[in-house]
Formats: C-alpha cells, structure tokens, sequence
C-alpha cells in the first residue's frame, strides 16, 4: 500500500459492529457514542436495564444499536451475548472489553471477597469474553479488540491491590493476545486512560488533599474527561491502527512522564 492510498476513510467504522461492554455510563459510554459517531453498530453490554442515557446519545447518529443485560462473571452469559450479536447484527469487528470494578480499603484490611470480585470483571471476563470473540474474529479473518487498562497498569497505586494487579494483567493479556492472532489479521491493543472524572473517581475527586496531589502531577492540569478517550477509541478501532498490535496507549494527560 502506497502513500497515495491514505485518507481519511481509513478512521471510518461505517458498517462496522462493536461490543462494548460496560457501553451505558463513564468511559464506556463515551467509547460507545464515539464509535457510533465514526459509523459502527453497537452491541451494548451492561449489568443493569438503565439505557435511556445512552439511548438518547446514540439515536442521533443514525447506526443501529442494541442493548444486553448480562452478568459477566458467568461463562454462560459470554457465549449468550456473542451468540446474541451475532443474531442480531451478523458479525462482530470490534470487542472494547471496558467494564470494570474497583474497591478501596487498605492492603491489611483488604477482605477475600473485594479480592475476588474484581479480578472476576477486571480479568477473568476480559479474557474469557476476548476468547470467545476471538473465534468469531478467525474466522472472519479480520478483527479488533481494545482492552481497558490503566495508570496502574504501570504503577502500583494505594489501597487497591487487587484493581492494581488486575490491569497489569490486562496489559499482559494484550500482547499475549496480540502475538498469537496477529496472523489472522486480527489487532488487540488497550487504552490506558489516565484520571478521568467519572463516578468511580468522585471518590478521590471529593478529598481535596488527594484531589490536589493528583492535579499537581498532570501536566495538562485538569483532570481527564470521557470526551478525551474518544479519538483514541476510533483510532484503535479502525483501519488506521491496522499494524498497532499489544500496544499500551497511555491518555493520561502527561501522569506519566511527570
């Protein structure tokens, strides 16, 4: 392929079909609209029925969408929602593996149980979910997926050990993923957003003293918004990003070269 076949086309998702899981609130939702904003079909994934929101952001755009309730624990409910999209929509391009948990307490009073609970959505559903799309994504011979990380995908943070090692593992997911369905034509590659305002940050956002210790680290000096992960998401969503494969792409606003 020559110089002279570059355009702009290349970012265009037209007649495209994503999953996004997470795809109703905070970054998901923003990766969501996006994507259907660049011209992909959404296949929504969610635990819970609240889509008006989100409903009321993507009717503009004009792609078809579709909604599912699923608990993404259960290996039951990831065959269900491929084969569900697959039904509806007749293949699937694109997989954003963006839901995802996080619990605080402190390492000594860390409990089992919060232990457990994320690693069940933050990996294992990240990989048995990528799994099952990647058999659809072989066969069709053609494919993307877009994992969520992290900062803390590089550092080590406080008073989160298991959402800590988790999006490590995410980052290692993608490039283990990456190396053997390159061949098929197929790119995995995660975004790794930096502090974002969104519900699960309100938190941290609330504490003026952690509030002031983060923004004094981000060079751009303001917090991230969803609307700042929105290129990034087309980008690796597109044909443009066609020889990125297992690659960490950091949007953190400067975190990480502070």
């Amino acid at each position: 392929m020559g110089l002279d076949h570059f355009s702009l086309d290349f970012f265009s998702l037209k007649g495209k079909t994503a999953i996004v899981t997470g795809g109703n609130t905070g970054l998901g939702q923003g990766y969501s609209v996006a994507l259907a904003k660049a011209g992909a079909n959404l296949f929504i994934v969610a635990n819970n029925d609240d889509y008006e929101e989100t409903r009321r952001l993507l009717e503009p755009t004009g792609v078809k969408f579709a909604f599912h309730q699923a608990d993404l624990t259960e290996k039951a409910s990831l065959k269900k929602l491929v084969e569900e999209c697959i039904k509806e929509f007749g293949k699937i391009d694109i997989l954003v593996n963006n839901a995802g948990t996080i619990r605080r307490a402190p390492l000594l009073e860390y409990k089992d149980e919060d232990w457990d609970a994320v690693m069940e959505i933050n990996l294992n559903a990240v990989y048995h979910l990528s799994q099952e799309v990647a058999k659809i994504m072989v066969e069709q011979k053609s494919g993307k997926i877009i994992n969520v990380a992290s900062m803390l995908a590089f550092q080590g943070g406080k008073f989160v050990p298991p959402y800590t090692a988790s999006k490590h593992a995410v980052a290692g997911l993608t490039k283990a993923f990456a190396n053997e369905l390159a061949v098929h034509n197929i790119q995995i590659n995660a975004i790794a957003p930096g502090y974002i305002a969104t519900a699960n940050t309100a938190p941290i956002r609330a504490d003026e003293n952690r509030n002031q210790e983060i923004l004094s680290r981000i060079p751009a000096g303001r917090w991230g918004d969803p609307s700042d992960l929105m290129g990034v998401v087309v980008f690796l969503a597109s044909q443009g990003s066609d020889y990125m494969n297992g690659h960490i792409l950091a949007v953190d606003g400067g975190w990480l070269v502070r």
